[in-house]
């Protein structure tokens, strides 16, 4: 199932996705919330006609770097043996369409396409076995990162975590498996990334059991498994689409800061 979340009207609420021809898809509004006991109402509206947002107002952005020995490389850095975690705040994150705002304190802003994982319940040191159980879905995902700062900084706070630098949507599937799937950006409609899912060094399981030995995570919490070689540069104009086997596509533009 897709599940959107979308404003209408001056209202927000939840909606499962039907259909597959994007100028044909409609939305049957869910009574509650999915990380509940919920419903689908009946009630259908046109995704033509409403506002996606983010798909989820994450507490926390766990995001994973170095995850694709590839892109390790490309960027001259050693290919972890551990999952290496860092945090976007919930501040960064924007949703389908909105625009990603070039920062005022960086000149190279890069884009990197992940496969984001929706946590849907309240969980904490999960076993491998149980991860399955404490995923609501996924979702496409773009880590945009400040480079020139992230290298001058040491550390990624601002260069990773400035406002709009987390694009995500446009929904959640929640019937996939994570394990093989392709990954693909383009800038305007260039192909810049492509790589699947099974290249990563850490899986899903993998990462999910990493970061819940250190923390709880909550329910619509978002985990970020890295990004395939590839990266490079955006500027104000570009518009950025990322397109995830089984999910869809998540296509921002690039704007100046005002």
């Amino acid at each position: 199932m897709r599940i959107a979340r979308f404003s209408i009207d001056g209202n927000v609420a939840f909606g499962a996705i039907e259909g597959d021809k994007q100028d044909e898809l409609v939305l049957d509004i869910i009574k509650g919330i999915p990380f509940a006991d919920y419903e689908l109402s009946g009630t259908k509206v046109p995704v033509s006609k409403v506002r996606l947002l983010p798909p989820v107002l994450p507490n926390k952005v766990v995001a994973f770097g170095r995850n694709y020995a590839e892109h390790a490389r490309e960027l001259g850095n050693e290919v972890p043996e551990a999952p290496f975690a860092f945090f976007k705040p919930s501040t960064s994150v924007i949703g389908p369409g909105d625009e990603i705002q070039y920062p005022s304190f960086s000149t190279e802003v890069h884009h990197e396409a992940e496969l984001a994982v929706v946590i849907g319940r309240m969980c904490r040191e999960v076993p491998r076995e149980r991860v399955k159980d404490v995923v609501f879905g996924y979702t496409c995902a773009n880590d945009i990162t400040a480079r020139d700062v992230q290298k001058r900084e040491k550390q990624w706070a601002r260069a990773k975590g400035f406002d709009t630098s987390c694009p995500l949507g446009p929904w959640v599937e929640t019937d996939l498996d994570p394990s093989d799937l392709t990954i693909q950006l383009t800038v305007n409609g260039q192909q810049r990334q492509l790589g699947r899912t099974s290249e990563m060094i850490h899986s899903v399981e993998d990462l999910i059991v990493n970061i819940s030995e250190a923390m709880t995570l909550l329910p619509g919490d978002v985990i970020l498994t890295g990004t395939p070689a590839g990266v490079g540069p955006l500027t104000v104009g570009d518009e950025v689409a990322v397109t995830i086997e089984g999910i869809g596509t998540l296509t921002n533009k690039v704007v100046k800061r005002g």
